[in-house]
Parts: structure tokens; sequence; C-alpha cells
């Protein structure tokens, strides 16, 4: 089954995440350049969220890969993205029923391939 790798991190983190997942042999990324909050409510230094809630820019990257290798590129994302700080970020797992390749037609696990 194909899993759907959605997650949100600060925007510095970027290059080093896509690095890393393209080296550990990811073949395509999707990026958005995004802006949200949670539970901080957008205060971004630490201290008490605010009464007003502030959109912080984020990074929004989305990995539709094999399920046996969602474990590692989760690995990957959290080791490369947590500091303990509100703004972290967050990833989500989600089951993918399927994918074409559109150019060949291919379906399944060979269209991401």
């Amino acid at each position: 089954m194909l899993r759907k790798i959605e997650c949100f991190i600060q925007p510095f983190k970027l290059d080093e995440v896509k690095d890393a997942l393209l080296d550990a042999g990811i073949r395509g990324i999707s990026v958005s350049e995004v802006k949200g909050f949670g539970e901080q409510r957008g205060c971004d230094d630490g201290g008490k969220p605010n009464k007003a809630v502030e959109f912080l820019p984020k990074i929004k990257m989305e990995i539709v890969v094999e399920e046996e290798v969602v474990d590692d590129v989760i690995k990957t994302i959290v080791k490369l993205t947590k500091n303990g700080d509100f703004g972290s970020g967050k990833i989500f797992v989600i089951p993918v029923e399927d994918a074409i390749r559109i150019r060949t037609e291919e379906s399944g696990k060979s269209a991401i391939m």
C-alpha cells in the first residue's frame, strides 16, 4: 500500500530535510509555502500565546512512498526538525488508494518509482 506523508515544518529546515530525503532514495517531493498556527497560536518567541492568532510561515511537504519506508521517512524528518520548541511542526500519514503516472498510465507503486 502507498502512504502520503504530509508534514508542516519551519521554512529554514527545508533544504536540510530535502537533501536527506533525496539521499535516502525518495524520488518525489512536493512543497508549498503556507501559513498557519498550532498550539502556540502564532506566538513565535516561546512566550505565552497571543490572544490574537498570528499566522506563521510554514513549509508543507507532501511525499508519497511505499508503506515499507514510512517509518524511515518520518524518523528522518523528526531528526532534522525537532528542536523542542512550539512550532517545530506536524506529520500526518494518510493512506493512498492508488497513484497514476499520467505520462505512462502506470499505477500503484510503479507510478511513484
